[in-house]
C-alpha cells in the first residue's frame, strides 16, 4: 500500500483566519481526500505556531497574556476546519509539551554535532520578520521588502546554526530530485538564491533579556528558539520521532503545502536542519501563490482580508471549495471577487453538472420507473466515441490532480460532464420513447447513469458533500473503503440494473451576486429635496404610445426564466391541458397548467427545456392551479416549444 503524508504550515495565530488559510487547508484536504479516494494511506497534519515576538505584542494589543492569546487565535482555527469540510487527522499546537520535548531533542542533537555556535553579533533586525537581515536582503530604500520599514541594528551574543555547511549538499539534492520543489518556477528560485552567493548562517536564539515567549534551548537557559527553527520540526513532533509507529510509516512519504511567502524557511532552512541532525528530508515541497484583491496582496491593515465563513454560508461549502481549486492555476497568484465565484457556480455547477443529474433522473422515471435500466450487456458504453472520451477524461483528472494542477484536472473531468449533457441532446431519449426503441433507450439511459456515478465519485475530493448526495440520488451510498479509482477510470458496468433512483435533483441552484446600491450623499441628497420644493407643481404630459408598443418599464415587469420539465400528465377535467412540473431552481418544482396537449405527448416534454412567464399571478384552470405560463410559438400544422440556444441551469432568468 502507498501512503501520503500531507501537511499545512501551521498557521501563526497573530491573526485570526482568512482566505488564504483557507486555500492551503481546502487544498490540502482535496489532496488528503484524492489519496484515500486511490487507496493511499494518508496522515494529514495542520496546527498553529505560537511562539515569538509578534505574538508577544498582539497579545499585549489584546491586553492578554501570551497564552491567554494563543489559546484564543488557535481555538479559530481549530474550530473553521470543520466548517470548511477539512478532515485532518491531527492538529498540532507549538505550545504543547510534545513539541517542546522534539524541539529540544533536535537542538540538542545538531549542538553536540557541532552545528550551532555561540558568537557575538551585530546585525539588522526586523521585529516583523523576527529575524536578522543582511543589506542585500533589504529594497531600494533600505527596508525589510515586507514589512516595509528599516530595520533595527542590535548588537547581541547569539547562537547560530551552520547552515552554509550544508549550501553544497542542497544544491546538488535540487538537482538530483527536479521535483523536490514544485511548481519548477519555485525550484528555480531557490538555485538561484543558492547561486548568489554564501549562504548565511542563521541565527536561531533570542536571549531572554528580549524574549521570554519560546521554547527554551536545552543548552543554556538564557535563550530561546528562534521561532523558525522551533515551527518547523512540527512535522516530525506530530509523527512521533524519533521512535513513533508514525513517523517510520509517514515520513520518506511527505508533502508539504506552503504558500511562496515562507519558501526560503521550507525550501532551505528545513532540509538543512533535517540534514545536519541526520534525518532525510521530505519528498515534496508544493508551494503556491497568493489570492488578490483587486489586484493586491490581502491585508488586515487595507481592510481588504476575505472572511472564508461568509462565503462558505452565502453560497454554500461545495460551490466554494470547488471555485478555490478550479480558480487558480497552483503556484500562481489569483484574483478573487464574488462575481467569479457565482460565475463559476452558475456556469460550472449549476448549468452543466446540476443540470445534467436534474433532466437525467427526470427522464429515467418518465420512462423506467424511476429504476436504473438493463442495457443487457454492461461491458462498455452505448457510445463508444462518448466511452473513449470518458477515460481520457478520468484518465486526465487523475494524473493531473495527483500533481497539484487542480484547475486543469477538474477543466478535463467537467469535459466528460459537458460530453454527457451533449450526448443526452443528441441521443434524443424522448423520441426514441416515443418511437418504442426500448432497448436502444436503456442502453443510452444506464451510459449517462454509469458515467455520472463515475463523476460523482471524482469530484469527492474537492466536493465530498455533493459527490455523496449524487451518489445517493443514484441509489448508492458513497463508501471509501469499497472505491478503486483506477478500475472506475478503467472500467464500465458497476451501477446495478434495478437500483431504485431519486425522483429529481436539485444540486445547485443559480445565484445573483449581492449588489451594493450606492445610496447618495447626504449633501446631494437634501439640494434635490430644496429643488423639488422650489419648483411648482407641473402636470405630467400625457404619454405619447404607439399603438401595439410598450414601455422598457412594462417588458422588465416580465420574470422570464428557463425550467426543465420533470413531469406532465394530463389534466383530469380539460382535453386540452397538460399539468406540468417545472424545475425553474427552486425548492420544489412549478405547477404550470398549460394548453399544449392538442400538439404534444406527455412524453415529448419530459426533460425538456422550457420559458416560462414566472411572476404571473396564480391562476386556477379546471381545478389546478398554475403558477407561471410556458412560452410556445405557433406554426403551420403544430407548435414549437420557446427555448435555449443550448442546455442551461434550471431557474435562468431570461434578459
Amino acid at each position: 500500500m502507498s501512503r501520503f503524508f500531507i501537511t499545512t504550515p501551521i498557521y501563526y495565530v497573530n491573526a485570526k483566519p482568512h482566505l488564504g488559510h483557507a486555500y492551503t487547508t481546502i487544498v490540502a484536504d482535496s489532496l488528503a481526500r484524492f489519496h484515500r479516494l486511490c487507496g493511499d494511506e494518508t496522515f494529514f497534519l495542520t496546527g498553529t505556531d505560537e511562539h515569538g515576538d509578534k505574538i508577544v505584542q498582539a497579545a499585549e494589543k489584546a491586553a492578554s497574556t501570551p497564552q491567554q492569546y494563543v489559546d484564543t487565535v488557535s481555538a479559530q482555527f481549530r474550530d473553521l476546519w470543520p466548517e470548511l469540510g477539512v478532515t485532518n487527522d491531527d492538529f498540532i499546537r507549538t505550545t504543547e509539551p510534545r513539541h517542546r520535548q522534539v524541539v529540544q531533542a533536535v537542538l540538542q542533537k545538531v549542538y553536540d554535532a557541532g552545528d550551532i555556535y555561540l558568537k557575538n553579533y551585530e546585525g539588522l533586525y526586523c521585529y516583523g520578520c523576527e529575524q536578522f537581515l543582511t543589506e542585500k536582503d533589504l529594497d531600494a530604500d533600505g527596508c525589510c521588502p515586507d514589512h516595509k520599514v528599516p530595520p533595527a541594528r542590535i548588537s547581541e551574543a547569539n547562537y547560530f546554526f551552520r547552515m552554509s555547511k550544508y549550501q553544497g549538499w542542497l544544491k546538488e539534492h535540487i538537482l538530483a530530485n527536479p521535483d523536490f520543489i514544485r511548481p519548477e518556477r519555485y525550484r528555480n528560485e531557490v538555485l538561484s538564491m543558492l547561486d548568489m552567493g554564501v549562504l548565511d548562517d542563521l541565527c536561531i536564539s533570542r536571549p531572554k533579556s528580549r524574549l521570554t515567549w519560546g521554547i527554551e534551548l536545552p543548552f543554556d537557559t538564557g535563550y530561546v528558539t528562534y521561532v523558525w527553527f522551533d515551527a518547523l520540526i512540527n512535522y516530525i513532533t506530530a509523527l512521533g520521532w524519533p521512535d513513533g509507529e508514525l513517523f517510520a510509516r509517514f515520513w520518506e512519504h511527505t508533502d508539504h503545502l506552503v504558500a511562496k511567502d515562507i519558501l526560503k524557511p521550507h525550501a532551505v532552512f528545513w532540509p538543512t536542519m533535517l540534514r545536519a541532525a541526520g534525518l532525510p528530508v521530505y519528498r515534496h515541497l508544493n508551494v503556491h501563490g497568493y489570492w488578490l484583491v483587486k489586484d493586491t496582496k490581502m491585508s488586515k491593515s487595507l481592510g481588504n482580508v476575505v472572511e472564508p465563513l461568509a462565503l462558505k454560508d452565502r453560497y454554500g461549502l461545495d460551490a466554494f471549495r470547488y471555485f478555490l481549486l478550479r480558480e487558480m492555476r497552483f503556484g500562481r497568484d489569483a484574483s478573487f471577487s464574488e462575481d467569479a465565484l457565482v460565475g463559476r457556480l452558475n456556469a460550472d455547477l449549476a448549468n452543466d453538472l446540476g443540470n445534467l443529474f436534474s433532466r437525467v433522473l427526470a427522464m429515467t422515471h418518465k420512462y423506467f420507473g424511476g429504476q436504473v435500466p438493463d442495457p443487457g450487456a454492461r461491458t462498455a458504453p452505448a457510445d463508444p466515441a462518448l466511452g473513449e472520451l470518458a477515460r481520457n477524461a478520468l484518465d486526465n483528472y487523475a494524473a493531473l490532480f495527483g500533481r497539484l494542477e487542480f484547475g486543469q484536472a477538474l477543466e478535463s473531468l467537467w469535459e466528460l460532464v459537458r460530453a454527457l449533457n451533449k450526448y443526452v441532446d443528441a441521443s434524443a431519449p424522448w423520441t426514441l420513447f416515443k418511437e418504442g426503441r426500448t432497448g436502444e433507450l436503456a442502453g443510452v439511459m444506464y451510459t449517462l447513469l454509469e458515467m455520472m456515478r463515475k463523476v460523482a465519485l471524482c469530484v469527492w475530493p474537492v466536493m465530498p458533500a455533493t459527490a455523496e448526495a449524487m451518489t445517493a440520488q443514484l441509489g448508492g451510498r458513497f463508501d471509501l473503503a469499497r472505491v478503486d479509482l483506477d478500475a472506475e477510470i478503467r472500467g464500465f458496468g458497476g451501477l446495478e440494473p434495478g437500483t431504485v433512483l431519486a425522483a429529481g435533483s436539485n444540486l445547485f441552484p443559480r445565484v445573483e451576486p449581492p449588489r451594493e446600491e450606492a445610496a447618495p450623499r447626504p449633501a446631494a441628497k437634501a439640494k434635490e429635496k430644496a429643488r423639488e420644493k422650489a419648483q411648482p407643481a407641473k402636470a405630467a404630459p400625457a404619454a405619447q404610445q404607439t399603438p401595439g408598443v410598450i414601455d422598457f418599464a412594462d417588458f422588465q415587469k416580465l420574470d422570464l426564466r428557463v425550467g426543465t420539465v420533470l413531469a406532465a400528465e394530463p389534466h383530469p377535467d380539460a382535453d386540452r391541458l397538460f399539468v406540468v412540473q417545472v424545475d425553474l431552481g427552486e425548492e420544489t418544482p412549478r405547477q404550470v397548467v398549460a394548453g399544449l396537449r392538442e400538439f404534444f405527448q406527455a412524453e415529448d416534454l419530459l426533460g425538456r427545456q422550457v420559458v416560462v412567464v414566472a411572476n404571473l399571478a396564480p391562476r386556477p384552470l379546471r381545478g389546478k392551479t398554475s403558477h407561471g405560463m410556458i412560452l410556445a410559438v405557433r406554426r403551420e400544422g403544430g407548435m414549437e416549444l420557446l427555448t435555449a440556444s443550448g442546455p442551461v441551469a434550471p431557474g435562468a432568468k431570461v434578459s
